[in-house]
């Protein structure tokens, strides 16, 4: 029976602006321009600036998880996919916990289900845009300019919500999620690499010719690299000495560094290999006998969920924490909303930096060096050994829950498989047989895939890297998912009915 909760949403639902999945096959190649035209939209709102604001007053309640979050200050995409995330992270947890009943195997619950979770998206932008104008993200504001910026985020919100799901009904390649993720930690790491741009300022100690002028070298790490090695070779430029390579292994902490991209390297290979890594299960065509195929039971069976939604519920903590902090408690004496987090202003920029609570930890360590050089905080062992516990342990949570909510649970995938005509060697055609074999490997791949993630998402965000660690995992293992699509897409277009049919599930 459907739960209350979801029958309440219902009215809205039904209201809620729509993408109708397609009634026909969609060809690659019309997939791929969809795609393609959901992300120039989105790169367009994300230089689109908010009408009535200025974006250098107020303060960067989310500028910790931008990158994740796909959001860029002061533009359309202010919020990017955060309401989208948290709506999935609250209805995760609900369907969880049991709070709402839904039968999975159900198509009308499970579209109910769907369809909620966009209806809460949409209350979550709404939310999330009051409480950025009340908590003053753009100073104060006029009564009218409150209803301007209002409308400006709602709106946008709704038309992120409707870009995702025109990719996830079949009509683009992937989910518009993933594919917003992807773009913005691939920018931010391009910047961070090839900026040539903006200058460094600073200077390693005996710097020639003058030690208080920067090295007037690119804070591009790459572009620094070629810069350097040019003026060591005294080829065409006379902005200054070479400065030695060790000073471009750290340099200022922040600054991209060859430290910072070596990390970065790693953290890509390391996805690769997780990626690789899979349990296979011998199938059958049950018309022909003789054409097999293998059902593949990756080790990140459940992909990046777990990780967007555990940087998702990071990022309501800090975003609300910040809110209670500057409006309710700023003088620090409340001891429960302590508990919560306080915060200092950042002298430099419009961001405020948690110093304790709740918000605190769950800050994503900003590098090694960061954390543990002589400038870091007195708690930076414990910021780091308490947030890796936090995402290791939401992220191997969140793997279990996905994995019975989103169609990918044993008895799911055993009635699929049998479906689309494939059966098991030395096994009877029967849905329990298969369900039972199934629940051997998929619960604890699942449960270690989640941990494993968490282990080296915790590990990304503590080492450092050009963008944030855990944006660095996300984007390539979104691009590996996207290759691998691609790849099915066209062996589908040129294969058969068996072909179709397990492509179909896998």
């Amino acid at each position: 029976m459907t739960s209350t909760f979801l029958r309440a949403l219902s009215p809205f639902v039904r209201i809620m602006p729509e993408v109708k999945a397609p009634e026909r096959e969609v060809s690659f190649r019309e997939k791929a321009v969809w795609t393609i035209v959901i992300l120039i939209l989105f790169l367009l709102m994300s230089h689109i600036p908010l009408y009535g604001v200025d974006k250098t007053v107020g303060t960067d309640y989310l500028w910790a998880l931008r990158v994740i979050l796909a959001s860029t200050r002061g533009t359309l995409m202010e919020l990017g996919i955060g309401p989208i995330v948290t709506a999935g992270l609250v209805m995760q947890l609900l369907s969880g916990s049991k709070i709402i009943d839904v039968d999975f195997g159900d198509s009308e619950d499970r579209a109910l289900f769907t369809g909620g979770q966009k209806v809460l998206a949409m209350f979550m932008t709404a939310f999330q845009a009051i409480a950025y104008i009340v908590g003053n993200a753009y100073g104060a504001l006029t009564p009218e300019a409150s209803v301007i910026v209002f409308m400006q985020l709602f709106i946008a919100g709704i038309i992120v919500i409707l870009m995702d799901e025109l990719v996830q009904k079949g009509w683009g390649l992937g989910s518009g999620v993933s594919l917003f993720i992807m773009t913005n930690v691939a920018g931010q790491v391009m910047f961070n690499a090839l900026n040539f741009i903006d200058l460094e300022a600073a200077a390693p100690p005996g710097y020639n010719p003058n030690p208080n002028v920067g090295t007037n070298l690119p804070k591009g790490i790459i572009a620094a690299l070629i810069a350097n090695t040019l003026r060591w070779l005294n080829i065409g430029t006379d902005a200054g000495d070479a400065v030695g390579w060790g000073w471009l292994l750290v340099r200022d902490g922040l600054t991209p560094s060859i430290f910072t991209l070596i990390i970065t390297i790693v953290i890509m290979l390391g996805v690769i290999w997780m990626e690789t890594v899979r349990v296979e299960i011998p199938l059958q065509y049950a018309k022909y006998r003789g054409m097999k195929a293998r059902y593949p039971i990756k080790l990140l069976y459940t992909s990046n969920i777990p990780v967007i939604l555990a940087q998702a519920l990071f990022a309501n903590i800090l975003f609300f924490g910040q809110i209670i902090y500057t409006n309710f408690n700023s003088s620090g004496t409340n001891p429960f909303l302590n508990l919560i987090g306080t915060f200092e202003q950042d002298p430099d920029s419009a961001r405020m930096i948690a110093t304790w609570g709740l918000s605190r930890y769950v800050t994503p360590p900003q590098g090694l060096f960061s954390v543990f050089g002589p400038d870091a905080p007195p708690d930076g062992l414990l910021h780091v050994a308490v947030y890796a516990f936090l995402m290791i342990l939401l992220c191997w949570g969140f793997s279990k829950i996905w994995v019975d909510i989103s169609g990918i649970a044993p008895r799911d995938v055993s009635r699929q498989l049998l479906n689309s005509g494939y059966i098991v060697p030395g096994f009877r055609r029967s849905e329990k047989v298969l369900e039972r074999l199934l629940e051997r490997y998929i619960p604890i791949v699942a449960s270690l895939g989640g941990f494993l993630v968490g282990v080296l998402a915790a590990a990304a965000d503590v080492m450092g890297a050009l963008a944030s660690g855990t944006g660095i995992l996300l984007m390539v293992s979104i691009i590996k998912q996207y290759y691998e699509q691609i790849a099915k897409e066209q062996l589908s277009a040129m294969g058969g009915e068996g072909v179709q049919g397990l492509l179909g599930i896998i």
